[in-house]
């Protein structure tokens, strides 16, 4: 079995909808069926529909489980009993979506009174959700639900602190099923609006050519440097994280080309799979576009999006450094040389003949950073995505240069006619360009690419959104119970005692709930529980959630689960416990940065923190930019054990405490920290002085 084959065996394994759809009858009725979901969700961004925020949010789950299910019971190879159950079950999810749709208005009005058919069709809602979850994600994230849900129904009965007051079977089912506060709550409305457009976005310009583009590009900047493959893989990672933002994705078709190069550059196979691991989860932290839970951060913090992806920008630049620093030592140690330039492609010319895909993500970056709804800019982003694709293939049929060039100054002028007249000039435009296609040759499979890239987007977006759904119970048991209260004041507690142990015990929360949950529950469970309770302790509130948020991630590069790193495993050919152990390592920023930026919120473009008020807020952000790069040039060179030569037991151990010290952000614990970078500086020039004598 080759790479691609084991590849596509391992996505099975941790996405069993990474086959796609089957070719069958079966198949291409489910294949044009999320066709119509990703041209609903257009429609509803696009204010073409506009259906209540309610409405919308029930035929998204709507849409997810009538899809998911039949898709989910040909990839685990049901018999004619299980799919009959599975389309049943999706039948369910669609009346459900109908029941929420017909009867809107009456439920408002018996809104706390519940008829019998309102508990049942709720019930049906939880069933299948629940359901849903476990066929897809297995059943970690369901029975951490679950539990909730049976902490809300006969949490009355347990000792104090941990009891509350009692709810009735009705109005607990009222509160999971119905409103905005379970199932349909904020991590639905994300799915349904943000999420499946950037999602959307990501596919289009994938099928366009973007991956080969960003592959050319790093081979062409960083292939002929020392470790230069590996060097490509962090590049590569990164650049695809913009437009993807899901880690096991980035890994399993960017580690495809990668993690084979770096190995037939000399790299060992675990150190392969990790920095693969690890630039891919470094996706999710990479502005502008980064992972889904940013768009679910801005809208619970109700905070513009450009405030996460400031808030961002430094850890992320200073993950990816880290990254770069660990594969440099490491191609130092074994003398890893990169290719000769004359093999490489030239990334001049990748960027002369794949400029205009740039285009769609430098417009959505404009956009995101002047102050507009990420919903609009990912709307925009879409809409210059296929004027772009289906003009190509339009210029393409033209006879002569000078009309090419007047035809693309015409499009131009028709997307910015966006501004002045809406959506519909674009509309109007690519159906011009959809029957223009249609009679052309080239045309059609263009039109194809664009159909298939909406049945991606969609099949793509199932386990975000039924992971939104069904977190929703979560948040809801919290919502109506108070649970989130006497965790939080477990932490305060703590934190007045020791805010560093405050934060260890939040880490190790995040840490051990990602070990069998997604991304993005993770962090909507412990922002819930832990964000306040930092809050409490005087932590700004962006920097509490993205703690939360960065050790979430590092959840799937850390043993035992490492969900990453397994999917790496197949294609490195090494064990994907291996793996993690040198994920952890090259991923060092990820675990150092986030308790840096509490201590000095400026590491985070964040106003407060001692340093900031001593010092001035420029100066605090200079400072403490220059204490992370050393404090991880320090880590890296002690877990390599070289710099520019092999390093004794003890020049390690040095360099390990001289990190650690500025890491930790206590009273003194910089001076000793700078004094230790000079002692170990001093023994650095004095083993080299003795060499060359």
């Amino acid at each position: 079995m080759d790479n691609k084959e084991e590849a596509a065996v391992d996505a099975a394994v941790h996405d069993p909808l990474a086959g796609g759809f089957p070719q069958s009858r079966e198949g291409r009725a489910l294949f044009w069926l999320a066709v119509a979901f990703s041209v609903w969700q257009i429609a509803f961004a696009a204010h073409v529909i506009n259906p209540s925020s309610q409405i919308a949010r029930a035929v998204h789950v709507g849409f997810l489980l009538a899809l998911g299910f039949p898709l989910l019971a040909i990839a685990r190879g049901f018999g004619p009993v299980g799919r009959s159950i599975a389309y049943i079950l999706a039948a369910a999810g669609v009346a459900v979506a109908a029941y929420q749709w017909i009867e809107y208005t009456p439920l408002l009005l018996r809104a706390g009174d519940p008829n019998t058919l309102d508990l049942v069709v709720g019930c049906v809602l939880l069933i299948t959700v629940f359901v849903a979850a476990w066929m897809l994600m297995g059943p970690a994230l369901p029975i951490i639900a679950g539990t909730f849900f049976l902490y809300a129904m006969f949490g009355q009965h347990l000792p104090s602190p941990l009891n509350h007051r009692g709810y009735a079977f009705e109005q607990v089912i009222e509160q999971m099923s119905f409103g905005t506060e379970g199932i349909y709550g904020i991590p639905t409305y994300v799915s349904a609006t943000y999420i499946f457009l950037f999602i959307l976005f990501g596919a289009f310009l994938e099928k366009a050519g973007m991956i080969k583009l960003f592959t050319d590009v790093s081979l062409g900047m960083v292939g002929h440097r020392m470790g230069g493959a590996a060097k490509v893989s962090v590049l590569s990672s990164g650049l695809m994280g913009t437009i993807s933002g899901s880690g096991v994705a980035n890994v399993v078709t960017t580690g495809q080309f990668t993690i084979p190069l770096m190995k037939s550059f000399g790299y060992r196979s675990a150190f392969a799979g990790g920095v693969e691991a690890t630039s891919s989860m470094g996706g999710q932290i990479m502005p502008p576009v980064m992972g889904a839970v940013a768009f679910i951060m801005a809208e619970t913090l109700g905070v513009d999006y450009v405030e996460v992806v400031k808030a961002a920008l430094i850890p992320a630049i200073l993950y990816f450094a880290g990254a770069f620093w660990m594969v440099h030592l490491e191609a130092g140690k074994r003398d890893l040389r990169g290719l000769a330039k004359s093999e490489l492609p030239s990334p001049r010319k990748a960027l002369k003949e794949g400029w205009y895909l740039l285009l769609p993500l430098a417009v959505l970056v404009y956009l995101l950073f002047t102050g507009y709804t990420p919903l609009f800019a990912g709307t925009v982003g879409l809409s210059l995505t296929g004027l772009l694709i289906l003009g190509g293939s339009v210029a393409l049929g033209l006879p002569n240069q000078v009309l090419r060039v007047i035809f693309w100054i015409v499009l131009a002028l028709v997307a910015a006619a966006f501004f002045e007249f809406g959506i519909w000039a674009v509309l109007l435009a690519i159906a011009v360009l959809i029957a223009i296609n249609v009679f052309s040759k080239g045309g059609r499979e263009t039109l194809a690419l664009c159909r298939d890239s909406l049945a991606d987007g969609a099949r793509t977006a199932l386990p975000v959104g039924i992971a939104c759904a069904l977190v929703g119970v979560i948040i809801g048991v919290m919502t109506l119970t108070g649970a989130a209260t006497t965790f939080g004041q477990f932490i305060v507690g703590v934190g007045k005692s020791s805010l560093f142990l405050s934060l260890i015990l939040t880490m190790i929360t995040c840490i051990v709930l990602g070990m069998g949950i997604p991304t993005i529950p993770n962090y909507i469970i412990t922002s819930s529980i832990a964000g306040p309770a930092l809050l409490d302790l005087g932590v700004p509130l962006i920097v509490s959630h993205m703690f939360v948020f960065y050790f979430g991630i590092l959840a799937d590069l850390t043993p035992p689960v490492a969900l990453a790193c397994f999917a790496a495993a197949p294609i490195a050919k090494e064990s994907g416990l291996k793996i993690s152990f040198e994920a952890i390592k090259v991923a060092a920023a990820g675990f150092v940065v986030p308790f840096m930026a509490v201590y000095t919120p400026a590491l985070m473009l964040q106003d407060g923190g001692p340093l900031a008020a001593a010092i001035g807020y420029w100066p605090a952000v200079a400072y403490i930019v220059i204490k992370a790069l050393l404090a991880l040039s320090l880590w890296g060179v002690a877990v390599i054990g070289w710099l520019g030569r092999p390093l004794a037991i003890w020049e390690r151990a040095l360099a390990m405490v001289a990190g650690f010290t500025l890491i930790a952000a206590l009273p003194l614990t910089d001076e000793i920290g700078f004094a230790l970078v000079a002692a170990f500086g001093a023994a650095l020039w004095l083993g080299r002085k003795r060499a060359m004598a």
